[in-house]
Order: C-alpha cells, then structure tokens, then sequence
C-alpha cells in the first residue's frame, strides 16, 4: 500500500480533527522515512514525535529530527556579548528539557525513541540561526514522509509537536502530495530541499550542531529495556485520550491485556462494600489481588463521587512501580512516593494534590503509592492530617503492617480500609495478626490456592523432595542454638511463650546454618544439571554464607562465600548456564532488564534471587524452582510457591524441587538415643510441615507422601498433625 491508497486531506486543524488518527498513523504505517523539524527541543516534542511512528519503525525506517533549544532571553544576550560558552549554555539548555514522565504510555514512548537512537534509526540535531554574529533560535515547523515508493507528503504550519499543540490549542498543518499536481509537488520540493540544506549545514544563516551529549543523555534517562515499546492502535489511542479528559479512577477497557475482572474478584469487592468498605482479601498468590483492588477504589471512588483520596503502601519500593504500571491503566495519575522515586518532587505534588481536593471541583480524587518507611514518615504522616476528604488506606502484603512501628499508624484517620495479603497471619505474633483483623475487618473473600488452581487461574505444579543433610559441624552448630533459644523463652501479654529478642538472633543464626547445609550445592548440581539446556528456572538462596564449598564454583580462593554467588558461579561457570542474580543489591531499572530478557527466553536461561521475589513481583513465566533455603515462617514458602504457579502461555504444569534439610541420614535414626532423637525432632518437624503444605496440591502427592510417611515413621511423628506431641517423646 503507497501514500496514494490513503485519503489525505489538504489541511488539519486540531480542534476538529484527530491529527494522530487521522494523518500521522494511516501515513507512518506506509513510510519508510520521516523527516521533522520542530520548535523547542523538550522530552515532550520527542513523545509527540513518536504518536504513529509504530508502522515506520515495523517498515525498517528511518527518523531525522531537527529541533530549537529552548534559551531564555537573558542566555541569548550573554552568548552574543560573548559572556559564556555558547555550547556548554545550549546543551544545559536540552537537558533542562529531559523531563520526567509518569504516565505509562509516555515513558514507553521515550524508551522507544532511546532505542532508535541507540540503534542509529532517529538521529537529532539542533538548529540555531546566526546572522550578522547574533545568535538566534530556529522556530520553522514542517515535515517530509516517504514511503517505499518514493512518494512523498509535506506539511507545515503553526502546529507543534507538543501535547497542548495536539489536544488542545486551535492549529493547524497544511499538506502537500507530490502525486496529485505540480503545484504540489513544487510545494514538497521546496520542504525537502529546505530540510536537507538545513540538515547538511549548508542553508545560510542557520547553523546545525550535533550533540552527541544529548542523545547518550536520552538513552541514559529513558532507555528503560531493549525491547521497543509497539505503537498503541487507532481505536485504542482515540479512547486514551477520551479517558485523559475524566477524573477519577475507571475501569480500563477490555483488551488483550485485560479481560475484566473475574467473578470471584466482583464478589470480594461485593463483600467488601457491604461491610462499609472494610475488609481483608484474602487471596492466593497470583491470583490477582492488584487488580481485585484496583476495581475496589473504582467502586468506592464511584460511591463518593471522585471525592476521595487514595493511599496505597507497600513493604518495597520495586512492589510500588509494579503498582504504578497497573495504576495508570485505571486512569489514575499516581504520586509515586519513595526516597529514590522517579518523581523528584513527589512532595510538591502531594502537597498540590491536597490544596486541590481543597478548591477545585476536577480535582477531587488523587492517588498515593509508598512504602511501608516512606509511609511512616513524619512528612507524610503530617500530610495526611491536611487531608479533608475521606481517605482509603490499601495495604499491600498487610501482614507487615502488624509490625509495631506500622501498627501504631492505624488508627480512625482512614476511613475506608483495605487488607491484601495471601498470608495475613503473622508468624508467631498473635498480637500484631489480631491487631490487623481489629482495623481491617473480615476477610470478605478467601480464594485459596486448591481453588485457583482448580478453576485454571493458577497453574499445576509437580513437587519433589531433595532430601539433604546436615554434617556433623553443622549439626554440632545446629543443637547448641537449639540449646541456647530454649533458655531464652519469655512469656506474651496473652500467657503465649514466645522468643525474646536474644532468643529471635539464635533463631536467624539457625535458620542459615540448615540453609547453608553444604550438601545443598552438590545435591542442586545433580539435580539442576538435567536442565541446562531449559529455560525460565528461578532458584531461591538463603541470605547466609557457605563454607568450603568444595566444588568447581569458582575460580576464586575464599574459604567462604554467600549461597548466592556460590549458586551463580555454579550455574555460569560449572554448568554453563546464562544467569542472573535479582537481590535488593540490583537497582530497579536492573531488575526491570533482567525481568524483560527472562521474559523472552533467548538470553537469559535462570535468575537466582534471595528474599526479593518474596512478595509480589510477577515473573509469570518461572516453570522451574530450586527453593535452597526457607525459614519456619509459612508466608514465606507460600509466597514462593506462589511465584512459580502463576500462568504463561504454553505453562501447562509447574515444577518445585525443594531442598528437604534433615539432621542425619534417615538409615542412621534407629541406632540414635532417645535424647538423639528429641533434639533432630524440631528441624525434622519444620521441614515436615512444608513439606506436607507442597505435596497435598501436588500432581504427584503419592509419591511425595511416601517420603514423608517414611520420614515420620523413623522419627515417630504423626504427619496427621505434626505439631502434636507424640507419645515417644513424652515418656
């Protein structure tokens, strides 16, 4: 198809046409060129640059963009009189214009764009004008498209490449068609030969300069991935922007990417509604609790006509941006408030969004998204007394707002409360999992693990036990904690016993010595080695060093490693794997890389994490995991199990091989003494209880029951219920 298929009118104004829609798409998909000319060089001209630009970049084309720095009078005076350096002003000048930008569909447009110049497809270069030695700013707007038929449009005229100029201001551009007439064709001549003159550096009185500087800036600042964001459709770009015109959150239309909430997330919020907008989700993992909250500010927000202000906390920052790219797809603007949040000025705009609530009628609803610390702050605690309207406080992995330092912060300022967590019990701490249900209410759904996967909402998972066990240094480390913890008991408020601080070190420094066993490396190069060749492995280490490893791991001369790297050189170095670690060490924009390349499944075969996939990050694509290490808490291991079932094109069934860490090999238990076995009983137990968690919705629980009806038998534990203090042990 050429530019001569295509109904291309004379002119567009933009109030009574949809330049996008109308001209810029239809005509891009076509072309395998597109030279422009702007004003002022900003981050938003580059946005509006990219509107259409899906079909060109498809077609293999090229971009060369001519743009004006932006320079206030004073600057122009100063370079003129020879005051200061003319180059060092302007490229101050274009990265003054690098803004940040929020909103999802801008930011991919600007990665987009730092890809092309990153692969030579848009090259940029800035105008100036120079006559009798006075320098001035070069304003001419127009543009050349060429398709592969060497067609070719002109246009040109008081129309920017900003958001105003698109949206909102009355402008226009007039076109011209090389094809239709030779006044046309002079018209677009005479662009195309004004353009390359300029480009060139050959049209009098204007001199064109090259800033390396400011492309390496735009590819530093935006580039976020190496995967090209893909034009947005007509029909899709036209409700985008009906959307901007609304305030408040609504619901996104129906697409590829959202098909609506299911049933069971209409019920919860249903529930949640009829107890006065109070209440816990309580939700397996991967099932969609993000979402299911999302359409409760939508429901609440309706209820009280966008008067309404929304604070949403999560316990890490890298759980806050996965909010955010959900966020803005229910028309939401969030503030994004953290200590190294992309919104430098997120105070400022909390601040504005307050006041506005205050005296504006269209600005009625807004948006927090924070951390658990920047949530405790004393800046935003002060913030959120300013509030006037009513408030709804989201708590995202809420177990952790039982902790003392959070629970003190909820009180009768939120009006509206809502509770996400797939494990709100706290381990051990009856205190802080009652203090959680007294603010937030009753669960208003409890969509379990058994069901989700039942109704095809997470995937079927085969489960094996790697049995391990401790050595005799480790197990010598083991008992003496054990020993120690068991003077440091104290007694609860509620007549509970319990661990005091002293006694919770011991139990930290117990729980590495089983996750450090150093059977588990050798064991993990057994096992993992049938899938060197596979793809999508995720493998879970413990925070805690290995000693002597023992093994080709590394070339390295350290006694003692942490797992993790001991497990990344064994997967890199022996095995030959491509793999990459994601700890809290990895900055965001790393993680979000090595989460992209995982996704594809070319360059990247396995990611070894620590404890920051543990809450909420959605890798759905895991098929296999190695869990090295888990504590005795069950929101941990649930959560990590929850990591791998979520669902992925061509999933049919997940795998876990969970690393089973027993005091002594099980041939060696009938010789030991009673008090022998009293002491291996506790590791046996917690090890036993995941165990059984695992293998009950397991597609093989037969075959994992025998194992651990073997283990039992040799220790004499009733699996029936494991906590239960069998008779043996009594006596």
């Amino acid at each position: 198809m050429s530019f001569k298929e295509i109904i291309i009118n004379k002119e567009y104004r933009s109030l009574n046409d949809n330049v996008v829609t109308d001209f810029y798409i239809p005509v891009l998909q076509q072309a395998k060129e597109y030279k422009r000319a702007v004003g002022y060089f900003s981050s938003s001209a580059l946005i509006q640059i990219s509107k259409g630009i899906s079909g060109l970049i498809k077609n293999g084309g090229k971009i060369k963009l001519i743009a004006s720095p932006n320079l206030p009078e004073e600057d122009l005076e100063a370079i003129n009189k020879g005051y200061k350096d003319r180059k060092t002003i302007i490229i101050d000048a274009l990265l003054n214009e690098l803004k940040n930008h929020d909103e999802y569909h801008d930011s991919e447009r600007l990665n987009l764009l730092a890809n092309l110049i990153a692969s030579g497809s848009l090259d940029i270069k800035i105008a100036i004008t120079s006559k009798l030695q006075n320098l001035g700013l070069y304003h001419e707007k127009m543009g050349i498209i060429t398709d592969f038929e060497n067609n070719r449009i002109a246009f040109s005229g008081s129309m920017n490449e900003t958001e105003a100029a698109l949206t909102l201001n009355y402008e226009a551009i007039d076109v011209f068609c090389d094809w239709k007439n030779d006044d046309e064709l002079m018209r677009v001549e005479s662009k195309t030969n004004a353009f390359e003159r300029i480009w060139s550096n050959t049209e009098d009185n204007i001199e064109v300069l090259d800033f390396p500087e400011i492309k390496d800036a735009i590819i530093k600042k935006y580039k976020k991935n190496d995967k090209p964001f893909v034009e947005i459709d007509i029909q899709e770009y036209k409700k985008i922007i009906e959307r901007k015109k609304q305030n408040g959150p609504r619901m996104p239309e129906l697409s590829d990417s959202f098909s609506g909430l299911h049933d069971y997330q209409e019920i919860a919020i249903d529930n949640w509604e009829k107890n006065g907008f109070r209440g816990i989700f309580d939700m397996a993992t991967g099932t969609g609790k993000t979402f299911t909250g999302l359409g409760a500010i939508v429901r609440l927000d309706s209820y009280l006509n966008d008067k309404l202000a929304t604070i949403i906390v999560c316990p890490y920052q890298h759980l806050v941006e996965q909010w955010v790219e959900d966020i803005v797809r229910f028309n939401i603007e969030p503030i994004i408030a953290y200590s190294t949040s992309s919104q430098k000025d997120w105070k400022n705009r909390l601040d504005k969004a307050i006041r506005d609530q205050k005296i504006r009628s269209d600005k009625r609803f807004f948006c927090l998204v924070t951390t658990n610390a920047t949530f405790s702050s004393d800046y935003v605690q002060k913030s959120i007394n300013k509030i006037q309207s009513q408030i709804l406080l989201i708590a995202d992995e809420a177990h952790n707002f039982g902790a003392e330092n959070l629970r003190v912060l909820m009180d009768e300022r939120f009006d509206y409360r809502l509770a996400l967590s797939a494990t709100l019990d706290r381990h051990h701490d009856p205190e802080g999992t009652q203090a959680l249900y007294d603010f937030f209410g009753e669960p208003c759904i409890h969509y379990s693990l058994d069901r989700a996967i039942k109704e095809d909402k997470l995937t079927p998972y085969k489960y094996h036990m790697v049995c391990v066990y401790l050595n005799d240094e480790e197990l010598e480390n083991y008992e003496s904690l054990s020993y120690q913890m068991s003077k440091q008991l104290t007694k609860t408020k509620t007549g509970a016993t319990t661990l005091n601080a002293h006694g919770k070190m011991l139990a930290i420094k117990r729980s590495r010595v089983v996750a450090a066993a150093s059977m588990k490396l050798l064991k993990l190069k057994e096992v993992i080695y049938h899938y060197k060749d596979n793809h999508f492995i995720l493998v879970y280490c413990g925070a805690t060093n290995v000693v002597n490893p023992n093994m080709d791991v590394s070339e390295t001369d350290d006694d003692d490693m942490k797992q993790i790297e001991a497990v990344t050189r064994l997967l890199g170095n022996s095995i030959g794997m491509k793999v990459a670690k994601f700890t809290s060490e990895e900055n965001i924009e790393k993680r979000s890389m090595i989460k992209e390349h995982f996704k594809d499944g070319d360059d990247l075969q396995a990611i070894v994490a620590i404890k920051c996939l543990d809450e909420g990050v959605n890798i759905p694509g895991i098929r296999t995991a190695f869990i090295l290490a888990s504590t005795t808490n069950p929101k941990e291991y649930i959560q990590r199990r929850g990591r791998v079932l979520r669902k992925a094109k061509g999933k049919e069934y997940a795998e876990i091989y969970d690393f089973i860490t027993l005091p002594r090999p099980l041939d060696e238990v009938p010789s030991l003494t009673a008090e022998q076995l009293k002491r291996d009983v506790g590791l046996v137990k917690n090890e036993i209880k995941r165990a059984l968690e695992f293998a009950n919705l397991s597609l093989n629980a037969m075959e994992n029951m025998k194992l651990i009806w073997e283990i039992c038998d040799v220790y004499h534990l009733n699996y029936n219920n494991i906590d239960e203090e069998d008779e043996y042990y009594a006596k």
